[in-house]
């Protein structure tokens, strides 16, 4: 191997990258703008639920209880209403996602002790908006029914008495619960995945298209030192953008890095090496940059989006798809960043995830050469 004729290569590659604006512009500015966009359109926080209700009891009771869900900043009551021919009305037109119904007995029921039934009228056309907001209103009713319990026994001179269970959670990594620290990971590993692929794959069809791949390859150039001299210089440009987007991460949404910062480095590294061979490899299968824009956006962007954990949970997925799923080079360098960035961990908690990263690189690699090297027969 002639580090000399990597380098011309490498000063080659720079070269054409520099004068070509659209190229540079879709590396290092296309991904800050892909970051932008997912990370203030993806929201998976539900909060400010616009409410509706209608209060057929009308005592102190029913309004504390109204009162109980507007102490947070998961509920805002957007109108209160008068019958229940109101509620179709605003569900229909979106005006409201859930409608409380008190009913008349509500404040004895509730100074008795009794059992109370309240309704919550949700709209479903968005499941996992309903599920959630379902899931606040039973915390905050479970919640006023304690408070309501406590009283009670109180009335009844048992002040003194204590309930059994304290309930007092404890969020480890995320306490705030905040979606940006789950998606912004999600949305790195997409974004260097796209651009690295496509990049590389870009940049030898381009060769192929103006008729100097043939030359390349009958040259005193071996396969491994072509990939080396096109590839090395978008690894470079590929850690200044992904450095680009944690400078980002951190100033607009609050993202940082809990643990290493080497150790981040180096499983990135890993990745955009297995990224970048993987952009070689589609470059073989492509004579055309038509061809090759579409096989690698097919190939990695969908794919990572869907398969890699990002916003899909895999539990979730049948197991012929979660068996795809370990083809990904995402789904492991994703598990490596969440454990760097969240949680904070060293190596021992995602080595598994490095190891298959080296595999893939070693398998795109070799892949790469073995095709080039037929192509050059």
């Amino acid at each position: 191997m002639s580090g000399a004729r990597i380098s011309t290569i490498m000063i080659k590659e720079l070269r054409q990258v520099s004068r070509d604006p659209a190229t540079l512009g879709m590396l290092l500015v296309v991904p800050l703008f892909l970051l932008l966009m997912f990370g203030f359109a993806i929201n998976l926080d539900t909060k400010h639920i616009q409410l509706a209700a209608l209060d057929h009891d009308k005592t102190q009771f029913s309004r504390e209880f109204l009162q109980s869900f507007l102490h947070s900043e998961y509920f805002d009551l957007k109108t209160v209403i008068d019958r229940e021919g109101q509620i179709d009305r605003l569900l229909d037109t979106g005006q409201v996602l859930v409608a409380l119904v008190i009913p008349t007995d509500f404040g004895r029921n509730v100074a008795n002790g009794k059992k109370v039934e309240i309704e919550a009228v949700v709209d479903g056309s968005n499941g996992t908006t309903a599920a959630t907001a379902i899931g606040y209103v039973q915390a905050v009713a479970a919640d006023y029914s304690q408070r309501a319990f406590v009283r009670s026994l109180e009335r009844a001179g048992a002040g003194n008495m204590k309930t059994t269970i304290d309930f007092q959670p404890r969020v480890l990594f995320n306490p705030e619960l905040r979606s940006a620290n789950f998606l912004i990971p999600g949305l790195i590993v997409l974004i260097l995945m796209m651009t690295a692929v496509l990049s590389t794959t870009l940049s030898i069809v381009r060769e192929k298209e103006r008729g100097t791949m043939e030359q390349i390859l009958v040259s005193p150039v071996r396969p491994l030192e072509l990939i080396l001299g096109k590839t090395v210089p978008y690894l470079v440009i590929s850690l200044v953008a992904a450095a680009t987007i944690l400078a980002t991460s951190r100033l607009l949404f609050g993202v940082t890095v809990r643990g290493s910062w080497l150790d981040l480095g180096i499983v990135t590294l890993i990745f955009l090496f297995g990224c970048l061979g993987f952009g070689v490899l589609l470059s073989t299968l492509s004579d055309s940059q038509q061809v090759a824009f579409l096989l690698s956006s097919l190939l990695t962007l969908l794919p990572t989006f869907i398969l890699s954990g990002f916003v899909f949970p895999f539990r979730n997925m049948p197991l012929f798809i979660q068996a795809v799923s370990y083809l990904l080079p995402g789904r492991y360098y994703l598990a490596a960043l969440r454990a760097i960035m969240v949680k904070g961990v060293g190596f021992w908690a995602f080595g598994n995830q490095v190891a298959a990263l080296l595999i893939f690189a070693a398998a795109t690699g070799g892949l790469s050469v073995l095709r080039l090297r037929s192509q050059g027969r």
